[in-house]
């Protein structure tokens, strides 16, 4: 123990300093070397969260000291590879993330007494556009939803009432058919009263209208008729390869069909009279009869005619006329029969149709496994054209062209591997693996190139400077001309030997001065110093020992 702790006199304060502080330096870094190999891999949690629910998750995992880490500015959160699922289930059980909507929970919080009618209706409508976004943001492709609800009030003394509408922005991770939106429609419209689903607004985050509130009878608009057509011609196209493929085999037919259609709104009113269909609608009869008798009698001018009952209206002289009319009449109605006929066209009528069909041909291996291609017949061209024709309702009148058409198909490449697979280690794995690799790496670069050396230097016996400080006598002309670790083997020795040593190197150093300076020689050194030196060493061999063995570690 001696020597080590002469050795640890020698370096004196700074060099102690130094070596304790590289020693804990070296620690820290095996500390965390060690705290980084055994710290289990971070996962993502969740991702897109707005600041309400990173705060609340982060709470809930400060309460039970899981460490976690925010990136992307704080919309991403990561957590230990183990502990995702159990966290996911816990956090879905508390209904977080809510997607920073309020729902009904809105009405949990104990209001004070004096709250308004106006606050509570405020409250009604959040809690009925929060509950309405978290039901459409559960659809699978919807990564968030906003739902804004417009409830018009009845004004005063007035019969008519403006109808609610409602605008609906979705953030998509997918994309929705019509279907779908169709379905986000009247999903709004049946949650809130005396709305319509016409009155419910879709667009995406991107700006794309999905669905407009539009008007009663404004359905058949250019954008749909456009969507309309392209569904069609879809619809045609797959059913055209749908068929072929049952006999060329699936992926040997392509097919592509464009139509022509009229989706103008045409309404016809037709009205038709039926001659031949009488039906008698009323008859009217009237029969009309009388009978006349005239008497006439003498009309001469006499007292027996004047007085009452004249003799001659009594007697059988006087002369009588009688007449009879009769008068049948009869009207008969009829209504004839009338068909009168609306057509209302909205479906459109196609007007042309054309159909583009790619058949492949037919491949044989050879004897030395290579594939050959060979054309299809004509005959079997023209069968497939023939069915084409039928698929599609083929009209010549209408001017609809088929085209079939026999090329080779490009060959596909085989698959390419994504390279997440490899000795059963998916990418997460062998990241994980190269990681410590590069960690090892660094901390034996370290230890060779960083705190060896360091140590090495610290561990150095003192040089010149301090042999010059610790060893009486000794001018500065003839540290100088001691070699590198001279002075310090000197100061192991003896009193008296160190003073004869020191002595014999201030003249040897006085006398090669006196040569260099005389003889004007360079890079030479005379016998007579090289006597001296051999003196020297026969008179102190230990010291020059220690001298060589400085020289060799500072060469090394």
């Amino acid at each position: 123990m001696n020597p080590l702790i002469q050795t640890l006199r020698n370096l004196g304060p700074i060099r102690l300093a130094a070596l304790g502080a590289v020693a804990l330096g070296l620690i820290a870094f095996f500390v965390f070397l060690t705290a980084r190999l055994t710290t289990p891999g971070m996962s993502l949690l969740y991702s897109g969260l707005d600041a309400t629910d990173s705060e609340q998750i982060v709470q809930r995992l400060e309460a039970q000291q899981i460490p976690y880490e925010l990136r992307g500015n704080g919309d991403q959160i990561y957590v230990p590879e183990d502990q995702v699922a159990r966290l996911r289930l816990a956090m879905a059980g508390e209904g977080i993330p809510s997607g920073g909507s309020i729902g009904y929970e809105i009405f949990d919080r104990a209001d004070a007494l004096g709250t308004t009618n106006f606050v509570q209706q405020i409250n009604q409508l959040r809690a009925l556009e929060g509950e309405l976004s978290r039901t459409i943001r559960s659809l699978r492709q919807v990564k968030s939803a906003r739902v804004h609800l417009v409830m018009p009030k009845r004004e005063l003394f007035s019969r008519d009432r403006a109808e609610p509408t409602a605008s609906v922005v979705l953030v998509l991770q997918g994309s929705l058919d019509k279907e779908q939106v169709q379905a986000i429609q009247h999903l709004v419209a049946s949650a809130v009263p005396g709305m319509k689903s016409s009155n419910v607004s879709v667009i995406d985050n991107r700006g794309n209208l999905l669905a407009k509130g539009a008007e009663a009878g404004d359905e058949f608009d250019a954008a749909n008729a456009v969507e309309m057509r392209q569904g069609y011609e879809a619809r045609m196209s797959q059913s055209i390869e749908q068929l072929l493929g049952q006999t060329l085999g699936v992926g040997k037919v392509r097919a592509e069909v464009t139509a022509d259609i009229d989706y103008n709104k045409v309404t016809t009113n037709t009205e038709n009279y039926d001659p031949e269909g009488q039906v008698v609608r009323s008859t009217q009869t009237v029969e009309d009869k009388s009978n006349t008798q005239e008497k006439s009698g003498d009309s001469s001018v006499s007292v027996a005619n004047n007085v009452p009952n004249p003799p001659s209206q009594q007697g059988a002289n006087s002369n009588t006329s009688n007449s009879q009319n009769a008068r049948t009449e009869e009207t008969v109605n009829y209504e004839i029969s009338k068909r009168v006929q609306t057509e209302v066209k909205t479906n459109g009528t196609i007007k042309r149709i054309s159909a583009a069909v790619l058949v492949d041909g037919i491949y044989t291996k050879g004897t030395d496994g290579q594939e050959t291609y060979q054309p299809r017949s004509k005959e079997e061209l023209d069968q497939i054209s023939n069915l084409v024709k039928s698929a599609i309702g083929y009209d010549e009148k209408r001017g609809d062209v088929v085209e079939v058409v026999n090329l080779p198909f490009a060959q596909e490449e085989g698959p390419v591997g994504d390279g997440t697979v490899f000795l059963g280690l998916d990418k997460q794995d062998i990241m994980r693996i190269v990681e410590l690799v590069v960690l090892a790496a660094v901390a034996v670069l370290v230890l060779l190139l960083v705190v060896r050396p360091l140590l090495n230097r610290l561990l150095a016996l003192p040089g010149s400077e301090a042999a010059e400080q610790s060893l009486p006598g000794l001018t500065p002309e003839a540290a100088a001309a001691l070699p590198p670790g001279a002075a310090a083997a000197l100061a192991l020795t003896g009193p008296d030997m160190m003073q004869q040593a020191l002595a014999d190197a201030e003249n040897m150093a006085n006398e090669l001065d006196q040569m260099i300076d005389i003889n004007q020689v360079e890079g030479r050194v005379r016998a007579s110093s090289l006597k001296k030196i051999s003196e020297l060493v026969d008179q102190h061999p230990e010291q020059a020992v220690n001298i060589m063995r400085q020289w060799i570690y500072q060469e090394a």
